[in-house]
């Protein structure tokens, strides 16, 4: 699977939210995408899942430009006001609502297994939870839907935490056979010194090797 995104831009009420950009994506990759505060991140992220139409530019899966397509085949990973869980609810609630949304059982005989596998408590707030454990789990409930084929991570430094440990669980889902892109600042790509690409810039021909 590869997804390209091609002149990708977003105006909204105000002026823009993402500068035209373009990237290439496909399984077995992890890709990372940087910009600053402002940037349009969370607009990125909600462009290449097909849930905001860009005022201009193409985002295609396989060659399609079929959104539903993208909705079924991308999963966004804790979206800023978007997807991302309130703190104020206990960890087997947010974990009972991805599974619902997954398809998966959610009774809470299979919330406390699913926990139990990952070493996870489900009797504390979600925002007690460390920064590598929220991006785990997030992750890997966006992985439970049969559908999901690639994720876009948003943002995960902004929590905190060495970036390392982010990176190695979108690494670890790349090496598993999946697309995944991560949205982070210039900072925290620097550190980890990988490939990258930027928003507001064309960077087919350099995504297609950085992973």
């Amino acid at each position: 699977m590869e997804i390209v995104a091609t002149g990708v831009e977003v105006i909204g009420a105000h002026g823009p939210l993402l500068a035209p950009t373009s990237l290439r994506v496909a399984d077995g990759q992890a890709l990372l995408v940087t910009g600053e505060a402002g940037a349009g991140k969370t607009a990125l992220a909600l462009a290449l899942s097909g849930r905001l139409k860009p005022s201009s530019g193409s985002i295609r899966l396989d060659g399609s430009a079929d959104a539903d397509r993208l909705r079924r085949a991308v999963a966004v990973v804790d979206a800023p006001q978007i997807t991302e869980p309130d703190d104020s609810l206990q960890v087997r609630d947010v974990t009972a609502e991805g599974l619902a949304l997954a398809r998966r059982g959610s009774t809470r005989r299979k919330v406390r297994g699913w926990l139990a596998e990952r070493e996870l408590p489900g009797d504390v707030r979600f925002e007690n939870l460390t920064a590598h454990q929220r991006t785990r789990l997030l992750i890997d409930l966006a992985c439970e839907s049969r559908t999901t084929r690639a994720l876009v991570l948003d943002c995960p430094d902004r929590h905190g935490d060495d970036p390392q440990l982010w990176y190695s669980l979108a690494t670890a889902r790349a090496e598993g056979g999946m697309a995944v892109v991560v949205l982070c600042s210039t900072h925290s790509a620097d550190k980890l010194g990988a490939p990258a690409v930027r928003i507001g810039a064309d960077d087919t021909q350099k995504s297609t090797s950085a992973g």
